[in-house]
C-alpha cells in the first residue's frame, strides 16, 4: 500500500516547529494544487497542530474525490519507521 504522510501547517512552522521526517509539507492554503499528487497514492494521512487544519483540507480533498483520507491530528502523532 502506497501511502504519503502529508502536514498541512505553513512552510515556517513546519521548519521551525519540527515535523515528521517521513512526511512532506503541503500547506492548507496550497492543497488543491497537489490534488493529482495525491491521486497516486492508496492512502493520504494528514496532520497539522491540533488536527483541525488537517479535517479542513480532508473535506478539501474530498470535494475533488480523493475518500481515501485520514486525519491523524498532531504531527506528533505520526511515528516513522
Amino acid at each position: 500500500m502506497k501511502t504519503i504522510i502529508v502536514d498541512v501547517r505553513t512552510p515556517d512552522e513546519y521548519d521551525m516547529d519540527g515535523h515528521a521526517k517521513c512526511s512532506v509539507n503541503y500547506p492548507l492554503d496550497r492543497i488543491e494544487n497537489y490534488v493529482d499528487t495525491l491521486r497516486d497514492f492508496d492512502q493520504i494521512v494528514l496532520v497539522c497542530r491540533s488536527g483541525n487544519r488537517a479535517n479542513i483540507a480532508k473535506s478539501i480533498l474530498a470535494q475533488h474525490g480523493l475518500t481515501n483520507v485520514e486525519n491523524k491530528g498532531e504531527w506528533q502523532n505520526i511515528h516513522c519507521n
